[in-house]
């Protein structure tokens, strides 16, 4: 069963706040790496996360047509030159403890379901985020090369998110992927009007990869590229998915 978010840990997350979004905007002024942004028009069904694996625990599990506001399908990308282990090696790595490349400042990674040092479908966190969240997450794909999260009650987001690790032209990419609409209005609002989430989520997982490159001991080659989609809005069509 997912882990319920308390009132007192979400009331000290809430407190922490400030700090947190403090910290998250001196980093972000003063980061160095070049962020390639583009916003595109999305579409559907092209837009939507892939299907929930069969059986896999749909138990709490936030689907898009859960949430509020339009979908947001972003993919961030980083190609690193010079790494020196191998995408499945890393996989590996990330997938025995994802904390190890999460800026401290802005997420920390929980395991409440599951087996220290490994993951399997079914595993659970709780990523505790600047902001009077923490979001609740399941794994339910678990490949070679990659692993895939489910939000859950609870979770500013509705929708799902990969890691992934591929070669292209002997460089490694490291990728993050997300499907997803905010958990609720309240959360719409702050990610998609006032632009405050959606920030601070560009960030954390742009400092993510940064992290993955110092990791495996490359560079970036062209800094990160960052695609947005965007379907709809109240409009969105929901779907199995």
């Amino acid at each position: 069963m997912p882990v319920k978010v308390g009132f007192f840990r979400r009331a000290g997350t809430a407190a922490t706040w400030p700090v947190g979004i403090a910290w998250t905007t001196w980093s972000y002024i003063w980061r160095t790496t070049a962020l390639h942004r583009r916003q595109l028009e999305g579409s559907l069904p092209e837009d939507l996360p892939p299907p929930l694996p069969v059986g896999v625990n749909l138990d709490e599990v936030q689907k898009p047509n859960d949430g509020s506001g339009p979908l947001l399908h972003r993919t961030y990308t980083g190609v690193l030159r010079g790494a020196r282990i191998s995408p499945g090696e890393l996989i590996e790595s990330l997938s025995s403890d994802p904390d190890m490349v999460t800026p401290r400042a802005l997420a920390k990674f929980r395991k409440t379901a599951g087996i220290e040092g490994t993951m399997q479908v079914g595993d659970e966190f709780l990523v505790h985020m600047p902001g009077p969240w923490d979001g609740p997450v399941r794994t339910i794909e678990v490949t070679p090369r990659a692993f895939r999260f489910a939000t859950l009650a609870g979770h500013l987001e509705a929708g799902q998110i990969e890691w992934r690790a591929s070669e292209r032209d002997g460089q490694l990419v490291f990728q993050i992927e997300s499907w997803a609409r905010a958990g609720d209005r309240f959360s719409a609002v702050m990610h998609d009007r006032l632009l405050m989430a959606k920030e601070v989520q560009l960030h954390m997982w742009s400092s993510v990869i940064e992290r993955v490159a110092r990791y495996t001991n490359g560079t970036l080659a062209a800094g990160i590229d960052i695609d947005t989609r965007r379907v709809g809005g109240e409009e969105f069509v929901p779907s199995s998915n």
